[in-house]
């Protein structure tokens, strides 16, 4: 019977006596520094009307193959893809201040994983030379759980997927690079401005029992036990607005853990709304005319599911749950945005990799005080019990085996006394760190620093806890003697580590903790790493590159069939209708119609489906499956024989006319391993 996260050792070790002394210096540092920071943030602003920023977006597509491929999330086997709802996309943004410049990534993905991170910057150093390197191309996810998994090179975020699926991390890396291609060549000049707001009915604390161990001086700063800013970057090129990013702390988990259908999730749906219900943009129509992205900060405990059960709240419906949640972050994040003002100052940079687990803690950063280490990573026991708030993950259904943990040699692995009780009060029952060949998450790390003008993110590779950020947030703060508001943690960065908590969060062991690698001391470590990236910049000085993460490129298994040969029914070709269209329908309706199909691994199509509507006597694209009203759902039905189901929810404000649904597909020759491409349409119908 699986743990709960709530029971694994809830009566954990008491608050450290010094931890309130720690937050309490954190937060005088802060305020020290506001003065200072005012002028410079006057003086800045100046600056950018003079000088003036050249600005460039793009946006391309990372979905990856729409069926039978595990899903990034949840760890759970079962959920392998079957369809699209929405497709998930890599949006970019260059800004360049005439000195340094900064590509800035968010994708509809689970995570960046370092895996990615390599393989970009190898292509970008191809393409460009040394313009885009480690240093300033910042790579996020909205950290969705219902992507496409597999394109990580560390087993522990493979285990579920049975392995490293090739397929999916060449539409991740290839999309990320053709989106940034596509900003860099779309630099003009332009403007950023810079607006805040708050939301507080998109997300809910799922870890309240550990954050109720903090501080009161941290608790006061979070008074609703969630992180309402809501920060937005808006940017403008040649006097026309062209994009937004929008920065906000919810889970990508409105999608529940029994969905297989594709999907950004709320923060993919809220882009979505905002491009193409709000900018007009059509995305196989080219260039988009305007980009929005919802990146998160510090989500590390914040939920979607507002009654802290998978699927609940605001509704019982994961879709509506999805939309709602996702409108909700574009309306706060458009009045922000209409609330902006002008912005300037330098673009700037620092970065290093550090081996987080053998990390010497000075004390300054420690709540008692104490110097301490960080230590060989390891999980506890709730975190594969999962979050309950947001769905439970990895076991397998009793008597089903992976083969690609078989073949890693299970999950066993003896745990030494120094490692337990550098870990403790966590029970630790996967030493990551110390499994063979390689460790199963990574160790050496990307810690990054960036500023855009009087904004700066601390891009941290992990999920961080809303209390964790703010003393992150603090201590960078301070360092650089800038206000609190100007400092974002960008978690889910460059790499992917799981989960950092407060030390007096983690001796609760919640799923949070016992996700939480290096031990007790992460984060300490963290703040201690970044205060040294902080004192450089503001010096003007380099820091050290740090060691290199091992590329595991190379030394990936598998273990998910791939498509051996696609059959259609007898009497039947590839693209026939088996379930057609009615002769007309009302708006509010559902037109639905199944095809004759073959795998969609085939090929890795931009649409397998068309809403084509009849326009002077021509058939042109209306909608496709990356729109909110559509679905693609594939299922197999006999052997190699498989059907596409293609539903249109047909909405209140469609013109009337004639409209048909299209299916674009590909199918596999049995003998000489062909790929074949094929179409299949319906009856036009008519929309009144």
């Amino acid at each position: 019977m699986p743990v709960s996260r709530r029971q694994v050792l809830a009566g954990a070790a008491a608050v450290p006596l010094g931890a309130l002394g720690a937050g309490t210096a954190q937060a005088a540092s802060t305020q020290a520094g506001t003065a200072q920071a005012s002028t410079q943030a006057t003086a800045e602003a100046s600056t950018a009307q003079a000088s003036g920023y050249r600005i460039g977006i793009g946006i391309a597509d990372v979905t990856g193959p729409a069926a039978e491929n595990g899903m990034m999330g949840y760890s759970m086997p079962q959920q392998q893809t079957a369809g699209i709802h929405q497709r998930t996309r890599a949006r970019a943004y260059v800004i360049d201040d005439g000195t340094r410049r900064i590509a800035f990534v968010n994708a509809d993905l689970g995570a960046i994983f370092q895996s990615v991170h390599q393989a970009v910057l190898a292509e970008l150093a191809q393409a460009y030379g040394n313009l885009y390197t480690e240093q300033n191309v910042l790579l996020n996810a909205t950290h969705t759980h219902a992507g496409c998994g597999g394109y990580s090179h560390y087993a522990a975020y493979n285990l579920s997927i049975l392995g490293f699926q090739e397929q999916t991390f060449d539409a991740v890396v290839g999309g990320i690079v053709e989106a940034i291609k596509a900003a860099h060549e779309d630099l003009r000049p332009g403007t950023i401005s810079l607006g805040r707001g708050e939301l507080t009915d998109a997300s809910a604390n799922r870890s309240r029992t550990a954050f109720e161990l903090n501080p009161a001086a941290d608790k006061a700063f979070f008074p609703l036990s969630i992180d309402p800013a809501m920060t937005v970057l808006r940017l403008a090129q040649e006097g026309r607005d062209t994009g937004a990013i929008c920065w906000f702390a919810t889970h990508g988990t409105s999608m529940t853990n029994a969905n297989k259908l594709i999907s950004g999730d709320n923060k993919g749906y809220a882009a979505y709304h905002w491009e193409h219900d709000q900018a007009g943009v059509r995305y196989l129509d080219g260039k988009a005319a305007f980009v929005a992205s919802f990146p998160q900060t510090n989500s590390g405990d914040m939920s979607p599911n507002l009654n802290l059960k998978p699927g609940s709240g605001p509704t019982e419906d994961e879709f509506e749950n999805t939309r709602i949640i996702g409108e909700r972050q574009y309306r706060a994040a458009k009045r922000a945005y209409d609330a902006s003002r002008p912005v300037g100052g330098a673009i700037d940079f620092r970065m290093s990799f550090v081996d987080m687990s053998t990390v010497d803690v000075d004390g300054r950063f420690t709540p008692d005080g104490t110097p301490r280490r960080t230590c060989t990573a390891a999980i506890g026991a709730s975190m594969l019990a999962g979050s309950t708030e947001d769905g439970p993950g990895l076991p397998l259904p009793e008597g089903i085996r992976n083969p690609f943990l078989d073949a890693l040699g299970g999950m066993d692995a003896p745990v030494s006394k120094e490692l337990a009780d550098a870990q403790a009060p966590k029970v630790v029952v996967v030493p990551f760190g110390a499994m063979k060949p390689y460790p199963w998450a990574p160790e050496v790390l990307p810690l990054q620093l960036v500023r855009i003008g009087s904004l700066y993110l601390v891009a941290g590779p992990a999920e961080f806890t809303i209390v964790a950020g703010l003393r992150l947030r603090r201590t960078v703060a301070a360092e650089l003697g800038v206000p609190l508001e100007n400092v974002l943690v960008q978690g889910y960065a460059n790499a992917y580590s799981q989960y950092v908590t407060t030390p007096e969060e983690y001796d609760s062991q919640q799923y949070e903790g016992a996700s939480t690698l290096f031990g007790r001391y992460t984060l300490p470590a963290y703040q201690q790493e970044f205060a040294r990236l902080a004192a450089a910049m503001r010096a003007g000085e380099p820091v050290e590159p740090g060691p290199r993460p091992r590329d595991l490129t190379g030394k990936q298994l598998n273990f998910q069939p791939g498509v051996v040969f696609d059959s259609a029914p007898m009497f039947k070709n590839f693209g026939d209708v088996l379930t057609e269209a009615k002769s007309s329908y009302r708006r509010g309706e559902q037109v639905l119609v199944e095809f004759v199909t073959g795998h969609p691994k085939n090929n890795l199509r931009r649409t397998f489906l068309e809403v084509q509507q009849l326009v002077g006597g021509t058939w042109v694209r209306h909608a496709d499956d990356g729109d909110w009203a559509t679905k693609y759902r594939w299922a197999r039905t006999v052997l190699g024989e498989s059907k596409a189901v293609l539903t249109w929810d047909i909405p209140a404000g469609a013109a009337p006319g004639k409209y048909r649904l299209v299916h674009h597909g590909d199918w596999k020759h049995g003998i000489t391993g062909a790929v074949t491409a094929f179409s299949g349409t319906s009856r036009a119908f008519v929309v009144g």
